[in-house]
């Protein structure tokens, strides 16, 4: 019947002990956002883009949750349009294999599809990336610390401290450093609207500005517009241009008016006085008919 002294029954077949709850794999977690969609939670497939505070979309996601809001989580109710997410420029794992599993071989699980283009570091979560929001492009952060300049590694393009975005920061102080950059970017994007924005003015003699009226800004670009394209048309042909020829293309030049052409040359046309004397036909427009 079991107790009668041929058994020794243990602690935990007597005592009910509170099963402890599972843990996640940290490793597994990390690894999950370098390879998953931060919304959806699919698999990371090109275009793929960044926000503001480092964390990776599919950009068809993020395009979808923008035109269902419903569909987008609170925590990223900081996206409120397309130009809140940077498209990123990544470098290709060569020695990642990708189609293996189609063909009966393994599938690459722990590799990474895209790795450092300056230090070939893989970006799996076992190392720090940053990407620069001028023009998306990634790289580690060891490679940004190590050379040091505010030039882009790939594109050679300048950039500022701001710029910097740290990806799938996984502190508070990446995540409050990420937020103060985000607030000081869209500050700078008002302030070239504002720019944009304002009325140009022209400047009088006298020194004091005047605003110009919608109507006089459209009659002066409008003169601008004919005025280049017509050099345009000549400069577009190949051929070499002087100003004179430029002069003669104008609606107000006039050959008769022209002190320099020479008075046979301006009897060629129907402007000159002689032709207003004769009774026949002009030669140019000369027809037996007529005479």
């Amino acid at each position: 019947m079991g107790c009668d002294g041929g058994t020794i029954p243990r602690r935990d077949e007597l005592v009910k002990v509170k099963k402890k709850p599972e843990q996640k794999d940290k490793d597994a977690e990390l690894a999950a956002l370098w390879k998953c969609c931060a919304i959806t939670q699919d698999v990371l497939q090109e275009p793929i883009v960044t926000c503001h505070l480092g964390k990776l979309y599919n950009k068809m996601s993020v395009i979808e949750s923008l035109l269902d809001r419903t569909n987008m989580p609170p925590q990223f109710r900081h996206i409120k349009s397309l130009k809140d997410v940077k498209l990123l420029k990544l470098t290709k794992n060569p020695e990642f294999k990708r189609d293996e599993d189609k063909k009966g071989g393994s599938v690459d699980h722990r590799g990474s599809p895209y790795i450092c283009p300056v230090l070939s570091l893989e970006m799996s979560g076992k190392f720090r990336f940053v990407a620069i929001w001028n023009c998306g492009c990634v790289f580690s952060e060891r490679a940004y610390k190590e050379i040091g300049t505010k030039i882009c590694h790939k594109c050679t393009e300048p950039f500022e401290e701001e710029d910097v975005v740290i990806l799938n920061g996984t502190t508070d102080e990446d995540l409050q450093l990420m937020t103060d950059r985000m607030q000081i970017r869209q500050a700078k994007n008002k302030k070239k609207k504002k720019i944009k924005s304002e009325p140009s003015e022209e400047v009088p003699a006298s020194g004091s500005k005047r605003p110009l009226g919608k109507q006089q800004q459209q009659q002066g670009a409008l003169k601008k517009l004919k005025s280049l394209s017509k050099i345009g048309n000549v400069i577009s042909s190949g051929k070499v241009t002087k100003m004179e020829e430029i002069r003669k293309m104008s609606a107000q030049y006039s050959i008769a008016d022209d002190q320099k052409a020479s008075d046979v040359y301006k009897s060629l046309f129907t402007s000159h006085k002689s032709e207003k004397e004769q009774d026949r036909a002009h030669w140019v427009t000369y027809n037996p008919f007529y005479n």
